[in-house]
């Protein structure tokens, strides 16, 4: 008997626990991939397994069922996962430069050629703009990874 012939077998004599043991393989999966995808289908294999200790159902109606619950519950996931973004108290947690936008810092080298440096919180960065002075108090108005772009402050 062929792999195949023994998988459509087994596919057609099913019972519920089985759909219950393919939710946990594929909550467990969960756990090892990204995207929340597999906790739905795992979730609809449970749906399916729970159907089957009520009532009997035909095997390709179980397929069915668990194919089109699981794909429903994964488009409505996203839809209401992209609907409900979060904004963030500390937006740019992971991006320091990007932190120091808008704030006040004084040129500890003068800009020449376009670059020079600047205290900017407890460190000293690179800065591109206007050519000025050391001393010069500058805004920060943009970040480039770790380059600064400054303007001067106008008083």
């Amino acid at each position: 008997m062929s792999s195949l012939t023994q998988f459509v077998e087994m596919v057609q004599h099913m019972q519920w626990w089985h759909w219950w043991i393919l939710a946990a393989v594929l909550a467990a999966v969960e756990t090892l991939l990204p995207g929340a995808v597999a906790i739905w289908f795992a979730i609809s294999a449970g749906v399916v397994g729970a159907l089957l200790l009520l009532m009997p159902v035909p095997w390709p109606l179980q397929l069915l069922l668990f194919g089109v619950l699981g794909a429903v519950a994964v488009y409505l996931w996203r839809r209401y996962d992209r609907s409900g973004q979060e904004s963030s108290a500390l937006p740019h947690l992971n991006q320091r430069s990007a932190q120091y936008v808008g704030q006040i810092c004084v040129l500890t080298e003068s800009i020449q050629q376009g670059y020079g440096k600047a205290r900017v919180g407890d460190g000293v960065w690179k800065v591109r703009g206007p050519d000025l002075p050391a001393g010069a108090q500058v805004r920060v108005v943009s970040a480039e990874g770790a380059l600064l772009v400054v303007e001067p402050l106008s008083v």
